[in-house]
């Protein structure tokens, strides 16, 4: 019986530490690329649509929404550097782990 209990208290703890990880770093490029409300990219060039996902849950157990925000933005801005985006527009709010970013090169 303690067994079960110990190992029940060891999955717990183990996807609550998961579940606080941050998976995306910011790259040097993507400290480049900066983030602005649609209204300020009126002398700028579209790149298109860019779409990131990431891990929303961790064993069927929902992440920090703070978190999977936090981190789906850090990716659009690496891969939009990657592009060669130095601003990018959220299209839309997060929505299970995915979401959409315009993506400009401004002067």
């Amino acid at each position: 019986m303690l067994y079960k209990k110990t190992a029940i208290v060891a999955a717990v703890l183990l996807v609550s530490g998961l579940s606080a990880c941050s998976w995306v770093k910011l790259t040097d490029q993507g400290e480049q690329v900066d983030v602005r409300r649609s209204t300020s990219v009126a002398n700028c060039k579209s790149l298109g649509v860019l779409t990131v996902s990431g891990v929303d849950k961790v064993t069927g157990i929902p992440r920090n929404k703070d978190k999977v925000e936090k981190e789906l933005l850090t990716q659009a801005r690496n891969d939009a550097a990657a592009m060669n985006a130095n601003v990018i527009v959220p299209i839309d709010q997060p929505v299970e782990g995915r979401q959409q970013f315009s993506m400009y090169q401004c002067p």
